[in-house]
């Protein structure tokens, strides 16, 4: 039965272009924040050295947790950009955003000038809203393939 259900997804792939466009695009979103979470993660060159799975499984939780920190952050940086730039008076297409990626590292120094004088300073309140009108993307997004849609 499990040959005959991907033989008929394979199928489907094949004859359906919106459905390759999608698993297409879902690939490359994962296969970007596979390779942002290796560079996160450079220590050892990403080798888990430990054959302890607990140890592993650690290993693999602190970068996780420090790529979606990272990504976090870039997130923030990206929303305040876009807050400038509307205050600017500058007219932000929803289509462009769309294809701005968390994913950023030419700002991160891995390797020196981390400052602590500011751990006791408290962040000001983040505000998550902003003013784009997203719709237009929303209405141009195909039905799901029955699969789930790609994130």
């Amino acid at each position: 039965m499990g040959r005959v259900a991907r033989t008929v997804q394979l199928l489907r792939y094949l004859t359906d272009a919106p459905l390759r466009r999608r698993v297409t695009a879902a690939t490359i979103k994962v296969e970007s924040f596979n390779r942002f979470s290796q560079w996160v993660g450079f220590a050892n060159r990403g080798v888990i050295a430990d054959n302890d799975p607990v140890e592993q499984e650690k290993a693999m939780n602190f970068n996780a947790l420090l790529t979606n920190a990272v990504i976090f952050h870039n997130a923030l940086d990206i929303a305040e950009i876009v807050r400038q730039l509307l205050e600017e008076g500058w007219e932000i297409d929803p289509e462009d955003l769309a294809h701005v990626s968390p994913y950023l590292t030419e700002h991160i120094k891995r390797f020196g000038e981390y400052s602590t004088h500011e751990l006791g300073v408290e962040p000001e309140a983040y505000d998550p809203k902003l003013d784009v009108d997203f719709t237009q993307l929303r209405e141009q997004e195909p039905a799901a393939s029955g699969f789930g849609t790609a994130a």
